[in-house]
């Protein structure tokens, strides 16, 4: 039986609380699609690219999120503190299919100090 998106999307969260990229990673179809900032990546390589990227910008964070499911569909309102940062503005929205997490959009900005 396959994950509903809210399955995949605990999992998810509990896997990037604990700073996981293996984990993070296996919420991803093969053919996963990103668009982070403007920049479009692929698969599960673009995954490793965005969370390892993520993970550096908010290591050890603090997250607060807000959640609208709608079918198939994930918009995510967040934010992170941490040592030294913050994020304030982030917004994803997911797209689910088969148990997987198959598109997500990312924006978010960090601010130092």
């Amino acid at each position: 039986m396959s994950r509903t998106p809210e399955e995949v999307f605990a999992h998810h969260g509990q896997v990037l609380g604990a700073g996981d990229l293996e984990g993070i990673l296996e919420d991803y179809s093969e053919d996963s699609l990103f668009i982070v900032q403007g920049k479009v990546l692929r698969g599960l390589d673009g995954a490793r690219e965005v969370f390892t990227q993520l993970l550096s910008d908010v290591p050890n964070a603090d997250w607060s999120l807000s959640t609208t499911f709608a079918d198939d569909v994930l918009y995510l309102e967040w934010s992170a503190t941490g040592e030294g940062f913050k994020v304030e503005d982030g917004i994803d929205t997911f797209v689910f299919a088969d148990g997987k997490i198959r598109v997500q959009t990312v924006v978010y900005h960090v601010q130092h100090g």
